[in-house]
């Protein structure tokens, strides 16, 4: 039987694909633009949301932008970068569930609109409360649509 991997171990993976830059023109360059593309680096990642203070945000994308920019590409890997940031979430809760005090504040990353995550560790619901515990005002999604932090626009952190 396998053992399972845990989340520091996909966290610190090493592959080369990361950080690897691959020409967008064909397939994805339809929707994500022409030129390169970048898959990330789940550990750039997490040193970009510990950067985050408390009282600002960031959004998905301007983690993406970043990202590229950083890199001379013109956009990162949206499946990728979500899935990483995912990654960055889960291993802090794993870190806070073994007694470390400094993880990375995964939970001040949201959507572009202001949502939150549903795909992050307990939810939005334990998103909103960590947000709430650092001040943040939540409005109540409309429909089918997630929670969101109220004024986020006043709140983005600027990279």
């Amino acid at each position: 039987m396998k053992k399972q991997v845990s989340w520091r171990e996909k966290l610190e993976r090493k592959s080369p694909n990361y950080g690897k830059i691959v020409d967008a023109s064909h397939n994805k360059g339809k929707r994500l633009g022409p030129g390169k593309l970048l898959i990330p680096n789940p550990l750039d990642i997490d040193t970009l949301i510990r950067k985050i203070p408390k009282g600002k945000l960031i959004t998905v994308s301007q983690i993406r932008e970043h990202l590229a920019k950083d890199t001379g590409a013109n956009t990162s890997c949206p499946l990728v970068t979500g899935i990483f940031i995912r990654i960055v979430g889960e291993t802090a809760e794993e870190d806070l569930s073994i007694g470390k005090k400094d993880i990375t504040p995964y939970w001040r990353v949201i959507k572009e609109d202001g949502s939150l995550n549903p795909k992050f560790p307990g939810g939005v619901e334990h998103q909103a409360s960590l947000l709430k515990k650092e001040g943040y005002k939540i409005e109540l999604g409309k429909g089918k649509k997630p929670p969101r932090v109220k004024d986020f626009g006043n709140l983005l952190y600027k990279l």
